[in-house]
């Protein structure tokens, strides 16, 4: 038998012993009783003891212990009260356990979470209707999830979660982008980020003796345990993983200054929903620098070129006030930018062959669906499946092997072994939890005597616990009447305190845009037309729509409403942070056929069907950069590289080209290389020009 299912034994029937007991036992009633210690020698028990107990401990299931005046370890006495072991009562509402249940099934597959997710539910859904099942019809569809993004970063993330439950360091090869370099890394794993469509490390870098931030795909080969003992590290009690989830990307680092942004009333609005809480907002009259009416945006910054490429890219309605040194490199770069518009670049030869366009490896499961890196602990998945044969047992039900497998996604031979393992766990004495067989693809089961101690939801697990605060977090407030969020404070409060804390941090939103999805969600229920205040940015204007609000879906640039248009009489999908307001009609509408969006299309790629595609130069500085990100398809001998980008409008373009500060000229088409010189010189200084030859 292999030694983690003699532990998962043992560990098992202390519990069952100890809840059958409910009187204090002594480790020496322990050492006879429970299944897996009797034929132990004292110094190999008081090992094997104090391990099993303090791995109880890590997984929120704490002993009791009372311990003598005087005396040895044999001495001292053990209980499991019956809230160390039990979920905590919680007063779900019908709604919001169907929100929870309808986040399993949007994410299922799709989540490196899913399967702790799964079990979590379970244990939640004790009693009611099994976590996969969901309404019908749903208000919510996603584009993109919080999935690991291909098979390597999925064992990494494995292995990197399993260190930092463990307080194991790890030690792996990462590629610096901003050095360009490759360096073995060997770092005490803290915290896990999901941000941006990608998982990124928090730990301490003994190479830097500081907190560093790794990106999971920029990590090369296997993670590896930097020593063999069980643990190796104690986390900093004055770590604090919200400060790397809220920093933008300007403030990842150490602090430089603080800068003032001048912001146009356009969309001053706009940044304070995205970057309000990253600096101070005040009124623009207020300021005689200030070009006009908006506000003033205090922002501190750690990196000057983001700064600078954020401000860039929000175009002629954003200028850098102060301090000096940020407003010349800011005008350096938008003349450079005109510079290389006016007059193409001399282009590097290109080298041998043509690169292959990269594309994120999708790695799927059964079903087509993408595989769960995230594997629950097994004895989780055991206290899962005790419960549910023992709930059948008390039933008279024969439980259908191809539905069991499917509710706990294992496979059928996984099952056999976990109820080989059940059928052993014992309170000692010969009295046993259950015992089950496999027959003619059903499961029988009979119930022994106190087999009901486990017939009861068993607290969630910190994996379990994390999992179902993450899939709420990274769903949000997108689903009717914030069922969601007010499920996450109930369990929260049940807890005692958050596990988003605990070593995993899912963000999302690019901006707050919770107020206006709580109105979109209403009106998607109810059947009711939406009269919505639109930021066109396109045109820097603002235009009034009625809509019918069919879901709501998120894509690689946010949340957005899918709806159909009354106006335009035909489908389209409306960014939640760029409606400025929402207003619910009393007039309601028959749904239309048709007007699904194409979930594997525009929301996962980011291109429209009317998409055309520009030649983009990216200097040898930001190359790497872009072959991280974008769709390279020519190398040159300098070092640089010619991309393809896909576009929709020429004014997003000249957008995305601002934002790399010079670093990038659209070679073709002609007319959205003059678009990015116009847009480059409203940006200059006063007498400056960079005319087209």
């Amino acid at each position: 038998m292999a030694k983690d299912t003699e532990k998962l034994i043992r560990q098992l029937s202390l519990i069952s012993y100890l809840m059958a007991e409910r009187r204090p036992v002594t480790a020496l009633d322990i050492k006879q009783e429970v299944e897996g210690y009797s034929g132990m020698n004292d110094d190999a028990f008081a090992r094997r003891f104090y391990a099993d107990r303090a791995e109880l401990e890590a997984l929120g299931i704490e002993l009791n212990v009372e311990k003598p005046a005087e005396g040895y370890w044999e001495a001292e006495s053990y209980t499991l009260p019956p809230e160390n072991f039990y979920l905590p009562a919680i007063g779900f509402t019908d709604s919001e356990l169907s929100a929870l249940r309808t986040a399993l099934t949007l994410l299922d597959g799709e989540f490196a979470y899913a399967e702790p997710l799964r079990l979590a539910l379970q244990q939640l859904s004790w009693g009611r209707p099994s976590p996969l099942s969901a309404p019908e019809e749903r208000s919510v569809a996603l584009g993109v999830t919080a999935s690991a993004g291909g098979r390597e970063v999925s064992q990494r993330l494995a292995k990197i979660e399993t260190a930092i439950f463990r307080h194991k360091t790890i030690v792996f090869d990462y590629y610096t982008m901003g050095r360009d370099v490759e360096e073995t890394r060997r770092v005490d794993p803290y915290h896990l980020l999901f941000r941006g469509g990608q998982f990124y490390l928090v730990g301490l870098s003994h190479e830097r003796a500081a907190v560093r931030v790794f990106r999971l795909s920029r990590m090369r080969g296997k993670v590896a345990y930097a020593t063999k003992s069980d643990h190796d590290f104690a986390s900093p009690s004055d770590f604090d993983p919200r400060l790397y989830a809220t920093r933008t990307d300007w403030q990842l680092g150490e602090p430089e200054g603080t800068a003032r942004v001048w912001l146009s009333e356009r969309i001053d609005w706009l940044v304070e929903r995205h970057f309000g809480h990253a600096g101070e907002v005040r009124p623009a009259a207020d300021d005689p620098a200030a070009p006009g009416d908006g506000v003033i945006f205090e922002t501190q910054y750690a990196n000057p070129r983001q700064l600078v490429s954020w401000v860039l890219g929000l175009g002629s309605r954003a200028r850098i006030l102060d301090p000096p040194e940020l407003v010349e490199e800011a005008d350096r770069r938008a003349l450079l930018v005109a510079e290389r518009h006016a007059t193409l670049p001399d282009l590097a030869p290109a080298t041998a062959g043509r690169p292959e366009p990269a594309r994120p490896e999708r790695v799927r499961g059964d079903a087509g669906r993408r595989d769960s890196p995230i594997r629950p602990e097994r004895f989780a998945r055991l206290v899962t499946l005790a419960g549910i044969l023992l709930d059948a047992a008390r039933r008279g039900d024969r439980l259908d092997v191809s539905e069991l497998t499917a509710s706990l996604k294992v496979s059928e031979a996984e099952l056999r072994e976990d109820i080989d393992v059940l059928n052993v766990v014992n309170f000692g004495g010969g009295a046993y939890v259950l015992y089950a067989e496999v027959e003619d693809g059903h499961v029988e089961v009979d119930p022994e005597a106190y087999g009901d101690n486990f017939a009861k939801p068993a607290r969630l697990l910190p994996l379990e616990a994390k999992a179902l605060v993450a899939a709420i977090d990274l769903i949000g407030d997108h689903l009717p009447e914030g069922s969601l969020s007010s499920a996450r404070q109930r369990f929260v409060d049940a807890l005692g305190q958050d596990p988003a804390g605990e070593g995993l941090q899912i963000t999302t939103a690019r901006g707050d845009d919770s107020e206006i999805a709580r109105v979109v969600s209403g009106a998607i229920v109810e059947r009711r037309l939406l009269d919505i205040e639109y930021y066109k940015e396109n045109e820097d204007a603002f235009a009034d729509r009625r809509i019918e609000p069919y879901l709501l879906l998120n894509g690689q640039e946010g949340w957005y409403v899918h709806s159909y248009d009354t106006a335009r009489e035909a489908p389209r999908s409306f960014r939640l942070d760029r409606i400025r307001s929402a207003t619910v009609s009393e007039q309601g509408f028959e749904p239309r056929p048709g007007v699904e969006p194409d979930l594997e299309g525009w929301p996962r790629t980011g291109e429209v069907a009317a998409s055309r595609v520009a030649r983009v130069w990216i200097s040898p500085e930001r190359a790497r950069w872009a072959r991280e990100d974008r769709r390279v398809v020519e190398e040159l001998a300098d070092g640089a590289v010619v991309v393809e980008l896909s576009y929709a409008g020429e004014h997003w373009l000249a957008r995305e080209i601002l934002k790399e500060a010079g670093d990038a000229v659209a070679l073709a088409p002609e007319e959205a290389r003059r678009a990015v010189l116009e847009a480059a010189e409203e940006l200059l200084p006063a007498g400056r020009s960079g005319a087209v030859a």
